[in-house]
């Protein structure tokens, strides 16, 4: 369990002592007021079984049962303090665990004391728990067009370069993915990628969620404050996706994050110094849009230091043929049966048009291959928008009435064939059950 550089200057900061433990008992960290009421330094307990260090540490307890413990009392000399523990859970799994020292200086203040360190607590199990991680890289980004190898060894370039990313793209076109891979293979690979997409909160509410709020900063702050995503993706990456439906009163706000590497929480009084590098993602014409006056040009220019532009699916034809092979790997993986494509259905794939880029083919292939008998997927098995195109191409066929209904018969004898038996008798069955005569039967199947 790392302690991530923001969590620890947060922790340092604090009055209260802090230490925290793996699932293991082992010691990974004390902030300076630890030290400070306890006499106990980290170079002596870091890295070290707690219960060798301090005996009678309660802590370990708290981790094997998932209980917390409140207001235990504590003696170190002269010193008494009020200790604090909790374990800390991910998906349901104890991690770890964490203590809050209070020193006790004036009783009165005690109630406050404690009810402040729990809610210090919660918000550092919160803050550790929502670290984001990339989960893509560039070998997941598939490229076999001259257009889009050229666009990924761009990315591929600047990505270790410090500069705020403008990735421009029709939607589905896999703009996050090419986030995800500029953050990974950059210097800040170990840090925070944090996305959000700005389309999903008006903007009030991200405002919030980007800069964070203090306690009482309007109705309804949660009690304890927030850290916002700026904060959160400090040291590291923080993905603005569909960057251009932010409001323009926000957008100024973000110009100022940019131009001052600084924040405010709503309702703070002092500034946050930032470490974050921008890579923003829009499916729009933000130049159009500035002439319109809805996105500033300033902001533009700030946020479009390094453009990429990712072509539509369309203007990189030979990316299809590999990408449909990609998703039917995947999919026969999950479904533990290999699927095959036809000629036919594969030309009507790549003659497509694809308004919905990337993600409309990795549709396409999913409801293709629960639509495929026998697991092959020929034009009949596509959607019916692809199916009408391949059409009007004429690049499916239609088959005369009569050869579709001996292919229907075929299928049912098949069928009830399957059911009865391939004996004499077995086919006698499935022809009684069809309605046909044994004879007739063996004839459809000639």
């Amino acid at each position: 369990m790392d302690i991530t550089n923001w969590v620890k200057i947060i922790i340092d900061s604090l009055y209260d002592g802090v230490l925290i433990a793996d699932k293991d008992y082992i010691v990974k960290y004390i902030n300076p007021a630890y030290t400070r009421i306890t006499g106990v330094y980290a170079k002596d307990i870091v890295g070290k079984p707690l219960s060798e260090i301090r005996p009678g540490a309660r802590l370990p307890y708290v981790i094997r049962s998932g209980k917390k413990l409140l207001r235990i009392p504590r003696q170190e000399g002269k010193v008494e303090y009020m200790v604090n523990m909790s374990p800390i859970v991910e998906e349901d799994e104890i991690i770890g665990g964490i203590s809050i020292l209070n020193e006790i200086t004036d009783i009165y203040k005690l109630t406050e004391e404690l009810n402040k360190s729990n809610m210090t607590i919660k918000n550092l199990e919160s803050h550790v728990k929502r670290m984001g991680k990339a989960k893509y890289n560039f070998d997941d980004i598939i490229s076999k067009d001259i257009s889009s190898l050229e666009v990924k060894n761009l990315a591929k370039k600047i990505s270790s370069k410090d500069s705020n990313v403008l990735i421009i793209g029709e939607s589905g076109t896999g703009k996050e993915l090419y986030a995800n891979s500029i953050h990974n293979s950059s210097n800040r690979e170990n840090g925070p990628f944090i996305a959000v997409n700005c389309a999903t909160f008006d903007s009030n509410l991200l405002e919030s969620e980007l800069f964070g709020y203090e306690e009482g900063a309007f109705t309804g702050a949660k009690k304890g404050g927030k850290i916002g995503l700026f904060e959160l993706a400090d040291g590291g990456t923080l993905f603005l996706d569909e960057v251009s439906e932010m409001g323009y009163g926000l957008q100024a706000k973000l110009l100022r994050v940019l131009q001052e590497g600084t924040i405010r929480p709503i309702g703070g009084l002092k500034e946050v110094s930032l470490n974050v590098r921008i890579i923003a993602a829009t499916n729009k014409n933000l130049e159009k849009m500035i002439n319109e006056g809805k996105f500033r040009e300033d902001l533009y220019y700030r946020l479009a230091v390094i453009p990429i532009n990712v072509p539509p699916l369309r203007e990189r034809k030979e990316d299809i043929r590999p990408l449909i092979e990609h998703f039917l790997n995947e999919l026969a993986n999950k479904i533990k049966r290999y699927i095959e494509i036809s000629n036919d259905a594969m030309n009507i794939l790549l003659s497509y048009h694809w308004p919905g880029n990337i993600r409309e083919l990795k549709n396409a292939m999913e409801f293709a291959s629960n639509m495929a008998d026998d697991y092959i997927i020929t034009p009949e098995h596509l959607p019916k928008i692809i199916q009408a195109e391949g059409i009007k191409k004429n690049l499916v066929k239609l088959k005369p009435l009569e050869e579709v209904i001996k292919e229907a018969e075929i299928s049912e004898i098949k069928k009830a064939i399957l059911i009865y038996g391939d004996s004499v008798d077995g086919k006698k069955k499935a022809a009684e059950a069809l309605g046909i005569s044994l004879a007739t039967l063996y004839n459809k199947l000639k």
